[in-house]
């Protein structure tokens, strides 16, 4: 069986470097620094990428969909073995790639909306992310993310 495909995606050399940066978990305003460039020019450049990356609205579902079509290039993969995240947990990781906010996930996953931010707060800690975008990226390198999951959404 093969896997499902996207068409591919390009992006500009900068669109590329912003969301890589944004990916280790840092601000916009630390990627422009890094880049050299303008805060402005960074946030430009990321409304680009995210507009090419199916009108993604949320640095985390444009990094998930970046790395399903490898429009940017993929973290090392980790070995799962020592990372225990609960069931609870796992079934964050896909909706906040999708984008989805706290109530829209507690709705989906029918559960309190508090019990949902507490799950959140424990899986970025789990995962030794600072933040959503961070957590997307630590989740496919323990690989409880994939590609055929997000092209899935995709479709």
């Amino acid at each position: 069986m093969t896997a499902p495909t996207v068409a591919t995606i390009e992006l500009a050399p900068r669109e590329r470097q912003v969301l890589e940066g944004l990916s280790d978990g840092t601000t916009l305003t630390t990627v422009a620094l890094t880049l050299k460039i303008r805060d402005g020019t960074a946030r430009g450049y990321l409304k680009l990428a995210k507009r090419k990356l199916h009108g993604a609205s949320e640095n985390a579902t444009a990094l998930a969909i970046a790395y399903a079509t490898e429009a940017i290039t993929r973290p090392d993969l980790i070995d799962p073995e020592g990372l225990f995240l609960p069931r609870e947990q796992r079934e964050l990781v896909p909706l906040i790639g999708r984008g989805m906010s706290a109530s829209a996930m507690a709705s989906e996953l029918k559960r309190p909306v508090g019990i949902v931010r507490r799950d959140g707060r424990d899986l970025l800690a789990n995962l030794g992310a600072s933040n959503p975008a961070h957590a997307i990226r630590q989740a496919w390198q323990y690989q409880v993310l994939t590609a055929n999951q997000v092209i899935a959404w995709l479709r």
